[in-house]
């Protein structure tokens, strides 16, 4: 076996595992971005991935893996980015454990991150809204958990990762109505239902009549959700929605744009900032400006409150002595 099988072994084990106490959505990630990586040199090698050596990853082999990313499977800038941070991670701890490859390991970390432009947050208006709820099937299984599944999505703004991570005791149903998940960083939250939800989710979950430590929203085998999964059901259902809301079609829906529509409707309706963010589970709230960037009614709400170009020019005068002798002073 090469020595970069017991390093990586040992990466996941000792530093994210015991070290770092990484969460399970992390290891995942970085799992993900390692078989990835994995797979794609034995592809050019024609090496078994246990028997790869060190000089098969240097750093002209990552970028050439980061541009895979981002031509063949068509990875935004940011999610190359993120795949990126995780090489970083493991290579800093191997250069710990193999110091003979110390050049090798600095080239790769100096890889740099990638640029890239910050668009306008898409989201959803509430035609779009209604139609897309609307578009599932409810005479079908698979129609009813759906529409629970985006209608939970839209008004609570939870992650694709947390909304399939959900168990049937996650909600509550009765007095002050809520759903309790685990976001990024381990943070617990808690965020309340409107009746609208409760009552989508109250049919569902009686039909569901799953065990409190059973999957929410689970395949017709009862496994948990995948994400893949989630976002094919979306794309499907968006294209049935299209027919009866046109403006559909020439947006990208995935399952993050609900989330950002929740976001989207809580700013309208006037919520503070910092209560979205908490709202959303944001470990800052700068994380949370990209909504007033992408709000026009609130620059609308600015701009009538300016004075009209067409407007002349003037000064103050006091409609009364007494007051101007007192603005002289």
């Amino acid at each position: 076996m090469s020595p970069i099988a017991p390093t990586l072994q040992l990466f996941f084990t000792e530093r994210m595992a015991r070290q770092l106490q990484a969460s399970p959505r992390t290891v995942v990630s970085y799992r993900d971005t390692c078989r990835l990586l994995l797979r794609f040199v034995a592809g050019r090698t024609g090496k078994a991935p246990s028997a790869l050596q060190w000089q098969d990853v240097d750093a002209e082999m990552i970028s050439a893996f980061l541009d895979h990313l981002e031509t063949d499977r068509h990875n935004s800038a940011r999610s190359r980015n993120t795949r990126l941070a995780a090489l970083r991670s493991l290579f800093s701890y191997a250069a710990l454990r193999h110091p003979e490859h110390a050049e090798l390991i600095r080239q790769v970390l100096a890889i740099p991150q990638k640029r890239f432009d910050k668009t306008t947050v898409p989201f959803l208006n509430p035609e779009e809204i209604s139609a897309l709820l609307s578009a599932p099937d409810l005479g079908r299984w698979e129609g009813r958990r759906d529409r629970a599944l985006m209608t939970l999505a839209v008004q609570t703004g939870l992650r694709l990762s947390e909304l399939i991570g959900l168990n049937c005791g996650d909600i509550e149903l009765g007095a002050s109505p809520h759903v309790h998940c685990t976001g990024k960083g381990r943070k617990e939250r808690c965020v309340p239902m409107t009746a609208a939800t409760v009552a989508v989710l109250r049919v569902w979950s009686q039909e569901r009549a799953g065990h409190s430590d059973e999957p929410l929203f689970p395949t017709r085998t009862g496994r948990r959700l995948s994400d893949d999964a989630v976002e094919r059901r979306v794309a499907t259902h968006k294209a049935l929605a299209s027919d009866r809301c046109p403006s559909l079609r020439s947006k990208k829906l995935t399952p993050h744009v609900l989330r950002h529509t929740s976001a989207m409707s809580l700013l309208h309706a006037g919520v503070d900032v910092a209560v979205i963010a908490l709202w959303l589970g944001h470990a800052d709230i700068r994380s949370t400006d990209a909504y007033l960037h992408a709000d026009l009614t609130i620059k609308e709400r600015a701009l009538a409150r300016t004075t009209p170009i067409t407007s002349k020019p003037g000064r103050y005068r006091p409609p009364d002595k007494l007051l101007a002798f007192l603005e002289s002073l």
